[in-house]
């Protein structure tokens, strides 16, 4: 079974993605998060839950009764619930008794569908504020403590709702199992409020618009989520290992005439491309320097390839400091450039780091054998936001601000 599939002669394959691409295109600035969600198969259960790992559970038996659009539809409402950290805030409060659990679920299911659209299908029922006994536009604390509980069987969300545990939910990515660690998380809902913030406001409900500014104003540091999203994109290189002939074995002398290889380890390769044209922050492209420096030689690397670039490269150094680098430029943006420059470097690197302020235009595929990471630089003017980077990258928003130091 892998991520994004049910393997099941009950629920295809084909009806999870036909029911992802309708939910992504239902609500295109929820993607991210949509994509994200792995969905995996949990006979006996008798719903369709998401736990706290990004993980959604279904019982084939309950939604091979559904449509295609009323499995997209849950998609998008277990999507949320953890955009909006709803298992988190209950563990917060500290709720454990199971009335606590189910009422705190209803108000949680209330705040998301005072924004979901009443159309929306679904599988399960929709709990609106007004079968609560309260007003739109609360957040789901204020339904708690001020609706009255509904009456009937516990529609259970799962531990991504209310962050209590289930027995049969498989172990977490941290002791082997799949999903999404805590910083990932944090990743998706950072790039999702980034393309909330990008789309035309009009076609985005108040709810959504009002999380994703609060989303990018949050405290959680830029710099926790770059080393997150860097480290991930290092460890299937730096974790890799294979034989070699070139140096003998430890273990030669007890193989007689047999000639045993070494296990060899791959030294880490990384670039990274300065946007250097005049729109860009130098003192804010300086400390994201800085960090990337001190992330990469933590796994071992002993340098990194510098390019600096605006709509032309103009250097291309290896540098073991920041303080090192020398960054020419200030004309026009064209990050393209500095992608295809990275990918001719010997030995090519497997990481490429991009920092940009956005504005510009993006190659139409990724550079092959490169795992892309974009370092959106953000400036103070906060009315000017560009347009995403495509699918293929990784986004870290970075901003002087938001969890940085002083």
């Amino acid at each position: 079974m892998t991520d994004s599939e049910i393997e099941s002669d009950v629920l295809s394959v084909h009806t999870v993605a036909a029911a992802r691409l309708w939910a992504a295109n239902q609500f295109p600035y929820l993607a991210s998060a949509i994509f994200a969600l792995s969905v995996e198969e949990a006979p006996g259960i008798e719903s369709v839950q998401v736990d706290q790992w990004w993980r959604v559970h279904a019982d084939p038996v309950v939604a091979t009764t559904w449509s295609v659009e009323q499995l997209g539809g849950e998609l998008i409402h277990l999507g949320t619930h953890l955009l909006r950290d709803h298992a988190s805030r209950a563990q917060a409060v500290g709720f454990t008794d199971p009335a606590e659990l189910h009422h705190w679920v209803e108000a949680a299911d209330a705040e998301l569908n005072d924004d979901l659209p009443a159309e929306l299908p679904r599988g399960q029922i929709a709990i609106k504020p007004a079968d609560l006994g309260c007003p739109n536009g609360r957040l789901a604390e204020e339904y708690y403590q001020s609706g009255q509980p509904r009456d009937g069987s516990f529609s259970d969300c799962g531990s991504g709702a209310h962050g209590q545990t289930a027995p049969w939910e498989p172990p977490p990515p941290r002791d082997g199992g799949t999903g999404l660690e805590k910083d990932q998380q944090e990743l998706v809902r950072q790039r999702v409020a980034a393309d909330i913030q990008a789309h035309d406001a009009a076609d985005v409900p108040e709810g959504l618009l009002r999380w994703a500014e609060n989303r990018r104003r949050s405290s959680v540091g830029w710099r926790t989520l770059l080393a997150a999203e860097l480290r991930r994109s290092l460890a299937s290189v730096a974790g890799a290992v294979d034989y070699s002939y070139a140096r003998p074995s430890r273990r030669a002398s007890a193989a007689g005439n047999v000639i045993l290889p070494s296990l060899r380890k791959p030294e880490v390769s990384v670039a990274v491309v300065c946007d250097t044209s005049a729109s860009v922050d130098e003192n804010l492209l300086g400390t994201a320097l800085s960090e990337i420096e001190a992330l990469v030689r933590s796994v071992g690397t002993r340098g990194v390839q510098v390019i600096a670039c605006d709509d032309a490269v103009h250097a291309v150094t290896t540098v073991r400091r920041a303080d090192d680098v020398t960054l020419f430029g200030g004309g026009g943006t064209d990050m393209g450039v500095g992608l295809a420059v990275a990918a001719e470097q010997r030995p090519v690197p497997q990481v490429v780091v991009v920092l940009t302020d956005g504005f510009t235009p993006w190659p139409d595929k990724q550079p092959s054998n490169v795992t892309v990471l974009v370092g959106l630089l953000e400036t103070a003017d906060e009315s000017s936001i560009p347009p995403p980077p495509p699918s293929w990258c990784r986004t870290v928003h970075i901003s002087a601000g938001a969890g940085s130091p002083p």
